[in-house]
This record gives C-alpha cells, structure tokens and sequence, in this order.
C-alpha cells in the first residue's frame, strides 16, 4: 500500500494445525506512523502475545495483570474490569470465552462432537460382532465342549476366543487404514481441512495398535465369557439349549445400537432444518450482483474517475467506498454520547463507514430520512446512519438530526435503516453507526448491471481498473457467495452427521440382517410345523418380525429424549433458532421402524416361503 519494505528474513510454513495464516509479516511500527499506534486502551482490534520466562509460572503471573488496565484507563477503573491470560496450547481448539472463563466453546466443540459419533459408530460395530457370536454360539457349542473333555480349561477358551476377537479387529484395520488414506482427499475437501495420516510417525502406529486391541478386547470379551460358559456334558448330550428370556443381553444390545441410530437421525433432521431456518431469514439488502473489491494502490485517490467510468460504460449502476466488506465486521467499540444517554449504558455498537450512496448500492431499507449525498448537504462528512436496533437503545423518537459523538468527532444523523445481517445469520442483529466520508475505506462496494453477460461486464471491469492501478491485480468476490460461506460449519456439521447417521444406520441393519439369519435358521423347524398346520406366509413374517420391531421401538422411546436433549443443548448456543417440532422424532421413529422391517423381512419372507418337507424331514 504505497510503501517499500526490504525482506529481512524467511520463515518456514507454518502447520496447518495453528491458527497463525500469514504471507508476510510487517513491524508494528508501521502502523504507528499511520496513526494507529497502541495507545488506545479501547481498541479491541489487536491481540497482545507475552512469553513467559521459563521458570515463571502461569498461575502466579496473571494474577499481577489483572488490574493492569484499570491503572492507565479511567472507564476500566470504574467498571473494574481485569485483563487475562490464555496459553497458546489450547488457543486453537479453546477460543470461547465467556467474562474471562473458558465456557469450552470453539473448535473442541466439533472435536468432542465426532469423536462422539466415531465412539457410537464403533460400539455398534462390536455390538454386531458380540450379538453374531452368540448367535452362532449352538454351532461351536460341540468344540467348546470337546475342548473342555479333553482338558481344556476356561481361561485358555477365553483367552483363544479373544484372541480371534483381536485378530479380526486387526484385518478389519487393514481395510480401514486403506479406506482412511483413499477417502482422506475428499474428507479434506468436504471440510476444508489438510489432515493427513503421519505413517513415519511411531505414535500415529501405537495409537493404532491400541485400537485394534481395545477394539478386539471390547467385541471379543462377552462372546468369549459365554461360550467358555458351556457345559459339556449338556452340550455333548445334545441336550444343549438357549433360554428364551424376556430380556438377554442380545436384545439389550440391538436396543442400544438403534438407540444411537435414531439419535442420529433425529440430530441430522433437526441440524438441517436450522441451517434451512437461518437462510430463510432476510439479511437486510440485496446482494445478488453485488461485488466486493479491496482498495488496493491508488484506486482511493482515483475513485471517482474509476466511478464515473464504470458507471458511463455501463458495467455498475452504483458502487460505494466502505471500511470493510458489508458480510463482515472489521470495527466495534461502546462509549459514544448522545442526549438523553443513560450515565450506566454499556452498548457496543458495530462500526461502519461509507460515502454516499450505500443505500442504493447495498438495497438498504431506509425507516427515516436518506442516504449520503455530499452534493446536495455538502455536511454529510459528518452525517451518521444508524440502525433500528441503535434507534432502539438510543430511544430517540426523532432521531434525524440528533447528533451522536463517537472518536471525538461529533455526527448528526440523517437516516434510520431496517437491520441488515453483518455478521452471523444465527444472532440477533446489534445495534450499528454507519459514519459518513471522515471514515477509513478499505473496500468499494459494486452493483453490476443487470444487463448482459455478469462475465463480459466483470472482464470489461477489469480492463478500466488496469488502467487505473496496474500494479494491483483486479480481485473481486461476490456478496452472495461470501454470504453464504457464514453457513459453511452448520452445513459441514450437517452434512457429516448424515454421513454418519447413515454409516450407523447400515452398521446396525447389516447387524439386525445377520440376527435375522440366525433366528430363521434356530426356528426353521417352528415354522415347518406352523405352515403344515395352516399358517399363512403373512402370519409367518410377522411372527418372525414383531420381536425386532419390539426392540426398535423400545429403542426410540429412549432414543427420543436424548435426542433433544442434545438438540436443545447445541441450539441454545444459537439467538435465532429452530423449535424443535414432534414430527421430526415421529418421522424418525417411523423412519428406523421401516428400515427394520425392511431389513427383517427380506429374511423372514424367505423363511416362511421355504418348504416344510425339507425342515421336518429328519423328525
């Protein structure tokens, strides 16, 4: 920006893993010669960074701070206000606070969140293996019991049953580190992150290990306990029987897992219909054909000649200088004066500067009075717009021509907006101070013409631009692209608990499918007897369908209230959010009650169609 800077030295990329994201790095006296030195106890623009010496410790050196503020600034002192610090380690993932105290908010909420789901996910998955292994417990009932004849005793049983527990938990980490490094590309992309798997390193190789035994050791442990359980003499005898209870930790079990699946579901709707929500709520102005470009070199200087060009060949109908684009907020600050201020007043209002014609330009709703116009009241240097929330605190009945102090500068209004959305769709607007052409402009604001090609006028641009300030390149984003990047987490939240509510739906139908298997073969000849004696095919399926339904539903009935619970918790973090409606856990409930059926039936269909001579041949 005018200015040569000579290179003193090169740093290495920093890691993906921080929340550093620099090109160059530029002293802070530079800023000070600009007029914005570090004086202003106020400004909350710029974060201080303090290295501790290496034997100072952190608990005895904050509390010599906390103070600090209150001994150079007067309205600190009064309102005794304390100062902290925070150490850089959990910076990147701790970065909520609420009065100085972490509130674990930030970027740990979404780590908690999946590492959650990865939990359930996997305890579903051994939930199936515990479940199939009892199932098929009458098939190696004869081995368990030749082994204990012939002198095999139970702790070597157990230990060779977790063994095999173990050993397929290791080839499925085969298949799942394969998977893991050919879906990690897209994963990034979907998130927008840079993860990778460090093979090199000896932790990222123990940590796996340590799942696979975990894992092994936590679907292996039941399976192996029951089957060293048996008897052989009942089970050499063949007088070996299952006991039919009302409740078996395999029912238990597919109970738990449609749990987590149905809370999934129920979290998936209700994610969806909050992000649907927030984008349905009016932002405030129009910003379709709305552009965003920094102003770069010497476009401040020339701008008028840039206006008045872009305006006469017809590629803009209006463009505005502004401090920062209109999808952020660069500038906030409380103190202003105004008559009839309440002495206790603590607002902090959103700074914004424009000159004139951001209303046109943006599609402002004016309420009272107008836009900027330095031609026709020349005193617009100092005119102020302000917003209906700032109207609201202000209690102004008359608020035009009302003057309000703010910097030392004092401004009149000459307009009242309808809010407009600046920084998050999902919190209550605040209240705003839109100052006229005294402000600092960084970016122009550009409505393209309607007219033609947005790609011709956009080239066109670019050519005056050139001409104008041809050492910068013409960089321009659009409103409504920028917009809808305030939706990006909420929408990767999203779109990751589908995935995985999906992931988990399947995990839990391939288990429910494998008990169908095993249920229709322990009671084939049941159903043998049934259908000589008259039994329908419908009847039959049903039979054969009622116990799973029963535990689905059982399943929902505890899903349901965990499931929002949850929902409640993460939409309370939200001003402006959905209320969650019955229909979502009745959907969901009717939702997993066909998925069941349809997983059962197939097998149960096809149980009953079979031919009973064959079953009762042997009888």
């Amino acid at each position: 920006n005018k200015e040569n800077f000579v290179v003193s030295g090169i740093v290495k990329d920093l890691p993906n893993n921080t929340r550093f994201d620099f090109e160059y790095l530029l002293p802070w006296s530079y800023l000070e010669s600009m007029n914005q030195s570090d004086s202003n106890w106020g400004n909350n623009s710029t974060k201080t960074y303090v290295m501790l010496k290496e034997n100072a410790k952190f608990s005895s050196v904050e509390p010599k701070i906390k103070t600090l503020k209150q001994r150079y600034d007067e309205e600190a002192k009064k309102d005794k206000w304390e100062m902290f610090f925070y150490p850089m380690e959990r910076w990147r993932l701790y970065s909520s606070f609420n009065n100085g105290k972490e509130d674990n908010g930030g970027r740990i909420t979404f780590v908690k969140l999946f590492a959650t789901i990865a939990a359930f996910i996997l305890l579903i998955a051994c939930i199936n293996f515990m479940n199939l292994s009892t199932a098929r417990s009458e098939r190696r009932a004869k081995e368990v019991g030749i082994r204990k004849v012939v002198g095999a005793r139970k702790l070597s049983l157990i230990s060779q049953f977790i063994g095999e527990s173990i050993l397929i938990s290791f080839l499925a980490a085969v298949f799942a580190i394969i998977i893991v490094w050919l879906s990690l590309p897209g994963y990034n992309n979907l998130t927008d992150k840079q993860l990778f798997i460090d093979f090199g390193s000896g932790i990222t190789w123990l940590s796996i290990l340590g799942f696979i035994l975990f894992t092994g050791l936590l679907a292996g442990s039941y399976p192996a306990f029951f089957l060293s359980s048996f008897q052989p003499v009942k089970v050499l005898k063949g007088t070996f029987k299952k006991a039919h209870a009302l409740v078996t930790p395999r029912k238990v079990l597919v109970v738990i897992q449609f749990s987590f699946a149905i809370i999934l579901i129920i979290c998936t709707i209700i994610v969806k219909q909050q992000i649907d929500y927030a984008q349905s709520r009016d932002n405030g102005y129009d910003k379709n054909n709305l552009v965003i470009h920094a102003m770069t070199g010497d476009l401040e200087k020339k701008y008028p000649l840039l206006k008045n060009e872009l305006i006469s060949a017809g590629i803009v109908t209006s463009m505005v200088k502004t401090n920062s684009p209109i999808t952020e907020q660069w500038s906030d600050g409380w103190g202003q004066e105004w008559e009839g201020k309440d002495p206790n007043d603590k607002t902090d209002f959103y700074r914004y500067s424009a000159d004139e014609g951001l209303g046109v330009t943006a599609g402002l709703q004016f309420v009272q009075g107008r836009d900027f116009d330095l031609k026709q009241f020349p005193t617009d240097t100092t005119g102020m717009i302000i917003n209906e929330s700032a109207l609201k605190v202000m209690k102004f009945k008359e608020p035009l021509g009302k003057l309000v102090k703010d910097n030392g500068v004092q401004w009149h209004i000459v307009g009242v907006i309808k809010d407009f959305i600046l920084t998050s769709p999902y919190t209550p607007t605040k209240p705003m101070l839109i100052s006229g052409a005294q402000g600092w402009f960084n970016t122009m604001l550009i409505r393209l013409n309607t007219a033609g090609s947005t790609t011709q006028k956009l080239a066109a641009a670019e050519k005056i631009f050139k001409q104008y300030n041809p050492q910068y390149p013409f960089e321009y984003k659009f409103v409504d692209e920028e917009y809808a990047m305030k939706f990006q987490a909420e929408k990767r939240v999203g779109t990751l608990a589908a995935l995985f509510a999906g992931l988990t739906v399947l995990i839990s139908c391939l288990g429910l499918f494998g008990l169908a298997i095993f249920m229709a073969e322990s009671r084939i000849r049941e159903i043998g007897v049934r259908k000589v004696l008259g039994a329908s095919v419908g009847g039959l399926v049903t039979l054969l369908s009622k116990d799973f339904l029963k535990l689905v539903s059982i399943a929902f009935l505890i899903a349901a209230p965990l499931a929002w619970w949850a929902m409640h918790s993460w939409l309370s973090d939200y001003s402006y959010r959905v209320e969650i409606q019955w229909w979502v856990f009745a959907l969901a409930g009717l939702m997993s009650m066909l998925i069941a059926l349809a997983t059962v039936s197939f097998q149960a269909i096809r149980a009953a169609l079979m031919n009973p001579v064959k079953s009762l041949r042997s009888e």
